[in-house]
């Protein structure tokens, strides 16, 4: 179009080869689109959404229904997120830096950006690497130990008081 010309909303087109010409059915025998018009036979395979599931076997018993009955659920094979726990987790490298004045708790490990969520519960992990420098005088309340995280502490003596078991995320 020249820059002078103004468009108008009658001279609009789709571009060339972006929308086919549909097929036109029963329009002669030259047409491959004769009698049925691409429906096939009748009854059930002609009605849209007709056929056979994806389970269907031919009329014999479907495999889903062979099998013995279960009964209940399993909650192995439900989701963590309903009935499992998620820990928070913390490795002990992380806590070098530790002011040994403040006590270690959940809130004090999200207020100081240790923690982005709570989630269940917290739990510290112990590294597998070189021995990490801890402040002695390390306070823990309501917070979880590994094995190797809690043997470490303790012998940079650190005081632990039990955390409660978590509660099941909902």
């Amino acid at each position: 179009m020249a820059e002078n010309q103004i468009l108008k909303l009658g001279a609009l087109k789709p571009a060339p080869g972006s929308r086919p010409k549909r097929q036109r059915i029963g329009r002669g025998h030259g047409s491959g689109m004769v009698k049925t018009g691409g429906e096939g036979g009748k009854g059930q395979t002609v009605r849209s959404g007709g056929g056979k599931g994806p389970a269907f076997e031919g009329g014999q018993t479907p495999w889903a229904r062979r099998l013995p009955h279960g009964r209940g659920y399993s909650q192995k094979a439900r989701d963590t997120g309903h009935f499992g726990t998620r820990l928070a987790v913390v490795k002990l490298s992380r806590l070098s830096e530790w002011d040994a004045s403040v006590e270690i708790s959940p809130e004090s490990l999200r207020e100081r950006g240790v923690l982005k969520a709570l989630r269940d519960g917290v739990k510290i992990l112990g590294d597998t690497g070189p021995s990490v420098a801890l402040p002695s005088g390390l306070r823990f309340r309501d917070v979880l130990f590994s094995k190797g995280a809690r043997e470490t502490l303790v012998a940079a003596g650190a005081q632990i008081e039990e955390a409660p078991s978590p509660e099941p995320s909902s």
